[in-house]
């Protein structure tokens, strides 16, 4: 039977439009036209002027035949070039790709081709670094090459001599850029919410990395999911720690725009910048990575500023943080609120909703609840941990592994020219994470490991995040990875790669080592323990994840643990 609406009423310009976080922009503009928007070092711009100069930056685009179809590329840090470029590009009708200015030339020349952008808004410090990659898109072209347009920012902490070079190399200074454009500009927001907004791209730390496409309507219900799941007030003061370039800022680029809030750039994330920042301009959120917190947490007294002056709001995902990092956190006045999620839905999505009933509860245990994943964002439609064999749900039992899947209005569109990545991704229906986890009694979801990072030893699985956060508890252990290593009896043992704390005695590690061991078998199964442990700095991606790709290879070269006494 043919179901029917109670009515034939259409869409009309007068009661429907595409979903678009542009708009939020606008607003804060004619709300708050005099308060601060963005701060950077001795500059500051209002929320009327950073319209003006998002304008000024979509109408320069525009000139130069940028439009629908097109791609700009940013590579730059947490400066407000990069904090305009995410309106003034898509009110172009343009898709912004923010490329992580931590990698290498060769993976940015990837980039760059892969996405087809034709002008890249490049900060002076990363010049050589694009000129680099655009060498490297020059030789493999074999003739056929036209260059990107450069357009560089120009930063009064940086080398000048960086900006000297980059304009005598043919690129345009951005602020001369912008003067290129009408401040009268009208820009078009979307006709259709599904068209693209922005770029970004996976690590691609076992292939190339993959463009992952966001829509505008994805955009706009994530930049309102965040402040309702925070619980964020209008007017809010956000530290920008983690890099605008990875998923957008997690999308708090819309949503301070969104809140009329101040947005306080921060070029190079330090403990000692952290705390400076948060008493000299009241900064209320912030978000960060766990290996942040642990520079917090772990930050000598004179890079301080203790007790806190008032209570700051951290966000945090990008790994499984350990429960004795929340914890200590916690005691420093810090209210830690836990989410997870992918580049692939818009950054976080799922969030560990605290209850009141936990605030009785001793300290290690609500930082152990609240280590979880737990629940789908308010803008997300579906979350569940399935089996990797029937696709089926799992049982709600704290311990049956499966894969984390996401569904609904903040999951991608897809990834860029990959139909065959595309396919598998969205197999039956689900976005699928390559997380493996599990789901607890209460509901809430609990990563254990990354598919490929689960340890079987002796047919038993052993989740390397679960042992981490068991070493993590040891005084000595400021970082801490686990990896696989082939082991003679029992096919595979855990191996730990430990950074030591500052003002540790190295100088016996064997003795270190079987310390740390002999701590383990006190707090965990004995099949956990680790039969190894190296010690010495972890390799880290640009967004501060512990490389373990890396790490596994140091393990497979240490070779297989001897005939283990265990």
């Amino acid at each position: 039977m043919e179901m029917r609406d109670i009515d034939d009423l259409p869409k009309n310009a007068a009661n429907y439009t595409a979903l678009t976080p542009l708009w939020f922009l606008e607003r804060a503009a004619t709300v708050h036209p005099t308060r601060k928007a963005v701060v950077h070092g001795s500059r500051t711009y209002t929320w009327l002027q950073t319209y003006q100069r998002c304008c000024l930056l979509a109408s320069a685009l525009s000139k130069r035949s940028i439009g629908v179809g097109s791609s700009v590329a940013t590579i730059a840090p947490n400066v407000p070039a990069l904090y305009e470029a995410h309106f003034g590009i898509p009110m172009s009708g343009a898709v912004i790709n923010t490329v992580n200015s931590r990698l290498n030339a060769s993976t940015i020349a990837f980039l760059l081709g892969h996405s087809q952008s034709t002008i890249v808004i490049v900060d002076q410090e990363f010049f050589k670094l694009a000129e680099d990659a655009l060498k490297i898109m020059k030789e493999k072209s074999q003739g056929d090459f036209k260059p990107p347009l450069f357009i560089v920012v120009a930063d009064e902490s940086c080398d000048p001599k960086t900006l000297t070079y980059a304009l005598g190399r043919g690129a345009i200074e951005y602020e001369k850029f912008l003067e290129s454009g009408d401040p009268d500009f009208a820009w078009k927001p979307p006709q259709d919410e599904w068209q693209s907004i922005a770029l970004g791209y996976t690590s691609g730390t076992t292939a190339s990395p993959k463009g992952v496409v966001l829509h505008h309507r994805g955009a706009y219900l994530m930049a309102l999911s965040n402040p309702l799941i925070w619980g964020m007030n209008e007017g809010a003061t956000y530290l920008w720690t983690l890099p605008m370039f990875h998923c957008n800022g997690w999308c708090f680029t819309w949503t301070l725009a969104a809140l009329c809030g101040t947005n306080i750039c921060l070029r190079q994330v330090t403990a000692k910048g952290i705390y400076a920042a948060i008493s000299k301009y009241s900064v209320t959120h912030f978000c960060a990575a766990p290996v942040v917190l642990n520079s917090i947490v772990n930050a000598p007294p004179e890079d301080t500023i203790l007790p806190l002056p008032h209570v700051v709001r951290v966000m945090t995902a990008g790994a499984a943080p350990p429960p004795s990092v929340l914890a200590a956190m916690s005691q420093k006045g810090f209210r830690v609120t836990h989410t997870y999620g992918l580049s692939e839905t818009y950054g976080p999505s799922t969030v560990c909703a605290w209850k009141p009933e936990w605030d009785s509860l001793p300290l290690e245990t609500q930082a152990r609840l609240n280590a979880r994943q737990g629940v789908r964002y308010i803008g997300l439609e579906g979350l569940d941990v399935i089996s990797t064999q029937t696709g089926q749900s799992v049982p709600a039992d704290g311990k049956t592994i499966g894969e984390i899947v996401f569904r609904g209005n903040l999951v991608m569109k897809g990834y860029l020219k990959n139909t065959k990545a595309n396919e598998e991704t969205f197999a039956n229906g689900w976005f699928h994470s390559g997380d493996l986890g599990v789901k607890h009694p209460d509901g809430y979801i609990e990563v254990k490991d990354r598919s490929k990072d689960i340890i079987i030893s002796g047919g038993e699985n052993i989740s390397s995040v679960e042992v981490e956060n068991g070493l993590y508890m040891h005084p000595a252990v400021l970082e801490v990875s686990v990896v696989a290593r082939a082991d003679e009896r029992w096919g595979e043992s855990p191996c730990a790669f430990v950074t030591l704390k500052p003002g540790v005695d190295k100088s016996n590690k064997k003795q270190l080592a079987e310390d740390i061991m002999k701590f383990c078998r006190s707090k965990m199964p004995a099949y956990w323990v680790p039969k190894s442990v190296i010690f010495g700095p972890l390799p880290k991606t640009s967004t501060g994840k512990i490389q373990k790709h890396v790490l596994r290879a140091k393990a497979k070269k240490l070779g297989s643990v001897k005939l283990s006494k265990l």
